[in-house]
């Protein structure tokens, strides 16, 4: 339960004074649901306002907050001129104060002649004279700050508004328990966790505030990390020993390659152990994860146990059940598909099946962990793609078991290493980073949107050739905020050219209809496949050997390099066409020079995070993973060693969550909102 000093900043934003429904439209376009929302919410830049008392050549470019006296209204007849107001300081030195568009009737209300204000804005030259374009006129008081922080921004918000509700949400905070060890801090000279968050927000410049911040962030995460691991190692699991009488039977068309029999070991040797195994499979695109999943699960198998294979779509669901099916022809193992799909007789058959033990392994959804599924005896459960998926979504499935079953988690979105401790640390590490042997590079070229008709007619010469392609767009329909092409609008200029052999697919089609395109497409009868980022995952269709996608310059690397992966499913070429938009920002041109110049899937991801940053990995916010608010990716990489360390410490020295700095550092991890599944931990 959450520590009770917490509360007040857990509270609704329209607790705070002046929020109402229309402000409330702008912060949740910002995220900004609680409190604490707010004061996360860090400034991304200040304006630096130079207190003078005399207006100087000197000061030109530069945001001056000065004393004025206002003397005179200089307006004219035409409404596309602006009003000037003349004023001066107490030296008698001139300078023009300029506002466009409107009545000038506001600002004679604003600016009364006779009156001193003091103003601040950027000093221009305009010919001989001295102006300031739209000024603030700012308090003359002890409230006046020099720096003045700079928040990321939306329509119907501005920085000022945004820092006074941060205010309210800083009277809010409490002080707190000191949960950083002692020495380090210290040594660190870091303030109180309070004090960091109040100078933040005052002095966005402040290096140590924010650096005590990120640490504090990256440490809730660590610790949470530490502790699910401390509790799946003294949990007491099976030993699952297969005497290899399943895996002797397969008759495999190809060699394993020396990363997936490495892995393999590794598996067994997890396996075999009473401690409930916990490992994440990183494998490129292609790179075999499907059957070192399959050999994993024939070991459960071989020593009596069930497995179960979790997918975060129905579409990769349904594609896993067929992979293994036809891995697995001629085994004496019975596979089983369960999704929220399934219903009636069909359904009660496979929870029968899991129930008897006639069923010995089952893919599905989420569907698999609810309630009404019971197996006879889990042993190990594959979680596929599992960046989508959080930690409470696999303990769920580990309560199926009788004890604890083995976990392997599996990914084909390579995470940097940087980032492989702070969101996988509970678990230990595998690397697919060979290629089966005849999977060619698929090459990569990147087109100006302008040629967009060449595309087309080349891809129609590649559909002559009895060749499938995608087309990959990023949006479902027009916007009117954004110039990019639909979905919709792309599939009727292609079904124009190309007639019935063009289908479409796109998040908000219904499961049913969503998959009774694509099994047409599978199936052949469609020879282009339109969609937005839905097959991003899971789709395998070895005859599709080429990929546009539009806008690519849009996408991250990460997400560019799952996409790519869709081609070159079979043997021989495949082609993926980056279409860019015509003018490109220095980082998107670096993407897409990278897209062509390598596969490498663990290489663009260290790229990624370089140019993107650890909250945009993997292409979108992915749910399920502890995205990092305060932490940047610079920030990570520095403290991310000490974090892990002072974790270990607080488990391993001073009784985890039990004694007095564990008990401020379980506040820590409700406040960064890292307690998923901290309840069942034994630790505290």
């Amino acid at each position: 339960m959450r520590p009770d000093i917490l509360n007040p900043l857990f509270a609704e934003v329209e607790a705070l004074k002046g929020v109402g429904p229309a402000l409330k439209k702008p912060l949740d376009r910002l995220g900004i649901a609680r409190a604490l929302d707010l004061l996360f919410h860090l400034p991304s830049g200040w304006i630096d306002r130079l207190a003078r008392d005399e207006l100087m050549q000197g000061d030109v470019g530069r945001t001056i907050a000065i004393t004025l006296t206002i003397r005179d209204h200089r307006t004219s007849s035409s409404p596309r001129a602006p009003t000037r107001v003349q004023a001066e300081d107490q030296f008698g030195n001139h300078v023009s104060l300029v506002y466009f568009g409107g009545s000038s009737g506001w600002v004679k209300k604003l600016l009364p002649l006779g009156e001193t204000k003091r103003i601040s804005g950027k000093l221009e030259q305009y010919g001989q004279d001295l102006q300031i374009i739209h000024p603030e006129i700012v308090a003359d008081d002890d409230s006046f700050r020099a720096r003045e922080a700079i928040y990321p921004l939306t329509e119907g918000m501005t920085s000022r508004r945004l820092a006074a509700l941060v205010e309210q949400a800083l009277a809010r905070a409490p002080d707190l328990a000191e949960w950083i060890e002692p020495s380090l801090k210290a040594q660190r000279d870091w303030p109180s966790w309070r004090e960091a968050m109040a100078r933040i927000h005052a002095d966005p410049a402040d290096a140590v505030a924010r650096a005590r911040l990120a640490y504090d962030e990256v440490f809730a995460n660590q610790l949470a990390l530490a502790l699910v691991r401390a509790d799946t190692r003294r949990r007491r699991g099976r030993a699952l020993q297969g005497d290899g009488r399943l895996r002797d039977l397969l008759r495999l068309p190809y060699r394993m390659t020396g990363a997936q029999a490495r892995t393999v070991r590794e598996l067994e040797g997890d396996m075999a152990q009473s401690a409930p195994m916990l490992r994440l499979l990183q494998g490129d695109v292609g790179s075999g994860k499907t059957l070192v999943a399959a050999m994993a699960l024939l070991i459960a198998v071989e020593a009596g146990a069930q497995g179960a294979m979790l997918a975060p779509t129905e579409i990769l669901a349904r594609q896993h059940y067929e992979t293994l099916r036809r891995l697995l022809a001629g085994l004496p193992v019975e596979i089983a598909v369960l999704t929220g799909r399934d219903k009636g007789r069909a359904r009660e058959a496979t929870l029968m099946g899991l129930a008897d033990g006639s069923i010995h392994i089952l893919v599905g959804t989420h569907a698999i962990f609810q309630q009404a599924v019971a197996y006879r005896d889990l042993g190990l459960v594959v979680v596929d793609e599992q960046h989508r998926f959080g930690v409470a979504e696999r303990l769920l499935l580990q309560d199926k078991g009788k004890t604890p079953p083995h976990v392997l988690a599996m990914t084909a979105t390579p995470i940097p290493r940087t980032l492989t401790l702070a969101l996988h640390g509970e678990m230990d590490q595998s690397r697919l980073d060979e290629m089966p042997p005849g999977r060619e590079p698929i090459e990569t070229r990147v087109v100006s949107e302008e040629r967009v008709d060449e595309v087309v007619n080349a891809l129609g010469r590649h559909l002559s050739e009895g060749k499938q392609a995608y087309w990959v767009c990023p949006l479902v329909e027009e916007s009117e905020t954004s110039d990019l092409q639909a979905a919709e609008a792309r599939a009727a200029s292609l079904a124009a050219r190309f007639g019935d052999r063009v289908g479409l697919v796109h998040g908000r089609m219904k499961p049913a209809e969503k998959d009774a395109v694509m099994a047409r497409f599978s199936a052949g009868d469609l020879g282009v496949l339109v969609a937005t980022t839905v097959i991003e995952v899971g789709v395998d269709v070895p005859n599709a050997t080429l990929i546009v996608i539009e806008h690519a310059d849009r996408f991250g690397l990460a997400q560019l390099h799952q996409l790519r992966g869709r081609v070159g499913r079979g043997g021989g070429r495949s082609v993926c066409l980056l279409l860019r938009g015509p003018s490109l920002s220095e980082t998107a041109r670096a993407r897409l020079a990278l897209m062509r110049e390598t596969n490498d899937g663990f290489r663009l991801a260290e790229e990624d995070l370089r140019l993107r940053g650890a909250g945009e990995l993997l292409g979108t916010r992915q749910s399920g993973e502890a995205m990092f608010r305060l932490a940047t990716p610079d920030l990570l990489a520095e403290l991310l060693p000490a974090a892990t360390d002072d974790a270990r410490l607080l488990i391993d020295r001073d009784g985890g969550l039990s004694g007095e700095r564990g008990q401020a550092a379980r506040t820590a991890l409700y406040l960064f909102e890292r307690d998923a599944g901290v309840a069942r931990l034994r630790s505290g």
